[in-house]
């Protein structure tokens, strides 16, 4: 991908003007790998946090194992194990789902404590309402539950969403070819490091900065009573 570029390092201003489209490439996959890895999360930690709820003490205590698990292992930890290992099982996924995937689990025990604390916030009185109206638990989870539950828990979730973004630089280690490895190729081949480095760096923070002021308009926009889904 970056054969035959000749990048203009006679001052920053123009090594930086060479390189950035290189960076737009990986700002792209940057993108992509959070934005995949944060939907894992969420679909995946709504199934945990759900399953910990089980009444079934084997189903529970497993959910809680594999959580504790995940969520004190390091990030790093999980990639290596999901890009070397694995093919070891006959499991072999692109660098890039290998990446997204690593992101994805990680997150997922964290976003499920956010939503079992979100339905703990929920009152008893609430529950025993729905109960008292015979209403099933897939009915209670809908309609009484989780509409109380989304306004507590968007600013969790989007500092989650924040904090993803940040690890992406992480997937490089497996030759995902987002801005810090690019970056580092760039170095590597200029012997010029402070210039790609550093708009890594500037690239990261308008966009990081970008993602809390919208979260923050959601968490505004919803109403603290809770959300109707019908």
């Amino acid at each position: 991908m970056m054969y035959g570029y000749a990048w203009d390092t006679s001052t920053p201003l123009t090594f930086a003007l060479s390189i950035l489209p290189i960076l737009g490439h990986g700002l792209l996959v940057t993108l992509q790998a959070a934005a995949v890895g944060y939907v894992i999360a969420l679909v995946l930690g709504l199934v945990l946090a759900l399953l910990r709820r089980s009444r079934i003490k084997a189903i529970s205590w497993t959910v809680a194992c594999f959580t504790e698990f995940v969520r004190d292992t390091p990030l790093l930890v999980q990639l290596f194990f999901l890009y070397y290992v694995l093919p070891d099982f006959g499991i072999i996924l692109p660098a890039f789902m290998t990446g997204a995937l690593a992101l994805g689990l990680q997150y997922s025990a964290y976003t499920s404590e956010v939503y079992r604390g979100g339905v703990n916030a929920v009152s008893r009185g609430q529950w025993e309402a729905a109960t008292a109206l015979n209403m099933t638990r897939l009915q209670t989870y809908r309609d009484v539950v989780i509409p109380q539950m989304i306004p507590r828990i968007v600013p969790a979730l989007g500092n989650y969403l924040v904090s993803m973004l940040k690890e992406t630089p992480v997937l490089s280690v497996v030759t995902v070819l987002d801005m810090l490895g690019l970056a580092n190729m760039i170095g590597e081949r200029t012997f010029e490091y402070l210039v790609p480095l550093s708009m890594v760096g500037l690239i990261f923070l308008p966009m990081t900065l970008i993602c809390s002021a919208l979260i923050y308009a959601v968490e505004r926009a919803l109403p603290k009573s809770g959300i109707p889904l019908r």
